[in-house]
C-alpha cells in the first residue's frame, strides 16, 4: 500500500467492517518504535449521533414546536 502525497492510506475494507470504522469516524494514531498503531478513537460520535448532525437544519417544516408537539400527541 502506498502513502499518497497528502499522508493518506486506506485501511483496508474487512478491518474497516471488522472496528466498525466508517466515513467521519475518529482514529488515533501511536508511534511504536518502527509501527504506526492505528485505533479507533473511543471520543467518535455514536452512527445515531452522526446521522443527527447530518440532518440538522435541513428541516422545512413551518410549524411551531408546539403543533409539532400536538400532532404527535394526537390532540
Amino acid at each position: 500500500m502506498k502513502v499518497t502525497e497528502k499522508g493518506q492510506v486506506t485501511i483496508p475494507k474487512d478491518i474497516r467492517d471488522a472496528l466498525g470504522i466508517g466515513a467521519g469516524t475518529e482514529v488515533e494514531f501511536e508511534r511504536r518504535k518502527d509501527a504506526i498503531v492505528v485505533r479507533k478513537s473511543d471520543r467518535s460520535p455514536t452512527r445515531g449521533r452522526q446521522l443527527a448532525e447530518r440532518l440538522k437544519g435541513r428541516g422545512d417544516v413551518g410549524m411551531t414546536t408546539d403543533e409539532i408537539m400536538a400532532l404527535t400527541r394526537g390532540t
